[in-house]
């Protein structure tokens, strides 16, 4: 038997629903650890019958097109550089360099009659190469962080790669650039809402950091807009390492959100020792007093009026707006539902974060021997 990984139906169905909706197949690949010639079989052959079997979408008529587009694509290739084919070295190389993004290089020689093409493809590599280098340094980090990271983070990843730049030469690239991170300091609001007065101790305390896996898990809700409506986003987020264990989103601003979160953790709830939250009213309700009950999970409040009491969860929340929610418009809540999965997975598994000394969650918790 191979090692070969299986893959749910519905996984397959999210990854092509995220390709659907922008999100490149090079980011795809990187983010959920998959092949692409995995993710573009999955979309092709979902397209027409909703399979993921090639056989059942493969037609006679899609192969004749192929190779018609094929031929037809060398006929014009040799049209456009024929022409060149009795110009001196200098014009025929700057006719490969400006024409091997359209065409293929090695066809392309042929046809201006260079028979060592290796030479020839060696020679453009080496005229372009400096300037892909340069630019891959410092753009690539900050496209794998979907343009979140600024100069500071940028510069811990380039460290780690042997690849030494000041965060001023950084800065001054991505200004000439365009490069620039859509991250804003945004400042706590304290809305008027309904209040818990339940006699229930701040039991955390602000006690936030040297904390067990599954010890504490703090949360908060949070509102953003889908289509015309307000749509709420509920997060449980694990104090040893700010990872998020559990999420949901819905229309309603209720109790049953955060049981949906809770449903979405997958370690087990005996585990957890205490749950912090502010005094918001959904967190006071029969359904969440069953969840920490039956699996003897203690209860803590932050104290009226005092954000700082719950300052993870502010903080993550801050970081979820900024990163996740701004700029962005959902036009469903399934919509909502799966770009929140990709937002969470990517949180977790690649973000790196300054009080984790610049690794992400899971990286961390594997580093702790979790």
């Amino acid at each position: 038997m191979g090692n070969k990984t299986s893959y749910s139906e519905e996984f397959k169905k999210q990854i092509i629903m995220l390709y659907k909706n922008g999100k490149s197949v090079i980011n795809l690949g990187k983010e959920y650890n998959l092949p692409k010639p995995t993710i573009y079989s999955w979309v092709k052959n979902y397209n027409n019958s909703g399979s993921f079997k090639a056989k059942d979408n493969r037609t006679l008529e899609e192969n004749e097109i192929i190779t018609l587009r094929k031929e037809l694509k060398d006929f014009k290739m040799e049209n456009d550089i024929f022409k060149a084919s009795r110009t001196d070295n200098g014009q025929k190389i700057t006719i490969i360099n400006n024409n091997k993004t359209k065409y293929s290089v090695r066809k392309i020689c042929k046809i201006l009659g260079y028979k060592n093409q290796r030479i020839i493809i060696k020679l453009i590599n080496v005229l372009t190469s400096k300037l892909i280098i340069i630019n891959k340094k410092l753009s690539v980090p900050l496209i794998k962080s979907r343009k979140i990271y600024g100069a500071r983070k940028i510069k811990v990843i380039l460290n780690r790669k042997d690849i030494i730049l000041s965060r001023r030469k950084i800065r001054l690239f991505m200004i000439k650039n365009n490069l620039v991170s859509k991250y804003t300091k945004l400042k706590y609001h304290n809305h008027k809402t309904t209040v818990n007065n339940d006699q229930i101790n701040n039991i955390l305390n602000r006690q936030f950091n040297n904390k067990k896996p599954n010890e504490v898990i703090v949360s908060d809700l949070t509102y953003v807009q889908v289509g015309a409506k307000w749509h709420y986003i509920c997060l449980l987020i694990d104090l040893f390492n700010r990872e998020i264990i559990g999420y949901s989103a819905g229309p309603n601003k209720t109790a049953e959100l955060v049981q949906q979160a809770f449903h979405k953790i997958t370690r087990p709830l005996n585990q957890i020792t205490l749950f912090h939250t502010n005094r918001s009213n959904e967190f006071k309700n029969k359904i969440i007093d069953e969840i920490l009950i039956t699996f003897n999970i203690k209860r803590s409040l932050s104290n009226k009026g005092c954000p700082y009491d719950n300052a993870v969860a502010e903080t993550t929340y801050k970081t979820f707006k900024t990163e996740f929610i701004k700029g962005k418009k959902f036009k469903n809540l399934t919509q909502l539902k799966y770009e929140l999965f990709d937002f969470v997975h990517w949180y977790n598994n690649i973000r790196i974060h300054g009080s984790l000394n610049y690794l992400s969650p899971v990286t961390f918790r594997k580093q702790m021997s979790i």
